[in-house]
């Protein structure tokens, strides 16, 4: 959980010029806790990290599109505002490399809850 919040932290201070131009982050899920979880508590973990996904994959094309522009328009600067433009293109790249880490952790994070619920429910 600790991860998931720093990784959010770290996502949210890359994030600013998407944010600028109107993609919307999602929030991560709360995870439930497996080794106490009922099986309804991990459906709806479930249901929720798959909305997660879905929110996040809108969020990335926002991102995504917002690169190709800051390309196309680091392409076009002049040499004067060729850096500026690199940057806010390099700022874009780490913004979307985040929110795919995101991704992988919270689904990493849901399938350590799903192990500890099966090993807490064994029969």
């Amino acid at each position: 959980m600790k991860t998931i919040k720093s990784t959010l932290l770290a996502l949210t201070l890359v994030a600013t010029p998407a944010l600028a131009l109107d993609c919307d982050m999602p929030e991560a899920p709360t995870m439930p806790d497996g080794a106490s979880s009922t099986m309804e508590d991990m459906l709806a973990g479930q249901k929720a990290v798959k909305a997660f996904q879905a929110a996040n994959i809108d969020y990335m094309s926002c991102v995504e599109n917002a690169m190709n522009a800051a390309e196309a328009a680091a392409k076009e600067a002049s040499d004067d505002d060729k850096a500026a433009a690199n940057e806010a293109y390099a700022k874009l790249v780490e913004t979307y490399n985040a929110a795919v880490s995101v991704e992988e952790e919270v689904a990493g994070q849901f399938n350590t809850e799903i192990r500890e619920y099966k090993a807490a429910n064994a029969e």
